[in-house]
């Protein structure tokens, strides 16, 4: 196995959340529409706007999303995304970034060999940032 990716689901909002972390986290982003794919006329009239597969890369970093898989229950989401940032400088930025319209948790701070800190961002996803000095 060589790498575990996030891949977020949203109804409808993919793209916005998508252009939001983009603004936090840099990187190039794609977004496919429903309409643009060639799976268009399997989804009907009012999904044809919503994002089908989006990516977010930024060297190793690879966030992943769509509109397609929300869960129609409306269970509360229990997974957290982990960012690993080179330096503090890094995770101080986008930790201030990430948590704009959202909640901070755990405030950034020392933490065994360097720093963590935890926040609830504008969409309601949990980011857990680490900074490790050694």
């Amino acid at each position: 196995m060589s790498q575990i990716n996030v891949y977020l689901n949203f109804d409808g909002k993919c793209a916005e959340a998508m252009k939001f972390y983009q603004s936090c986290l840099g990187g190039e982003l794609f977004l496919q529409t429903v309409k643009a794919s060639p799976m268009a006329d399997q989804w009907p009239a009012h999904k044809q706007d919503h994002i089908l597969h989006s990516s977010l890369t930024n060297g190793s970093l690879l966030l992943l999303a769509s509109d397609m898989g929300a869960d129609p229950s409306g269970m509360i989401n229990n997974v957290s995304i982990s960012l690993t940032c080179n330096t503090p400088e890094e995770m101080v930025a986008a930790f201030e970034k990430l948590s704009a319209g959202g909640e901070p948790l755990r405030p950034v701070h020392d933490f065994f060999g360097g720093k963590i800190g935890v926040l609830r961002d504008k969409y309601g996803f949990n980011w857990l940032l680490y900074y490790n000095n050694q």
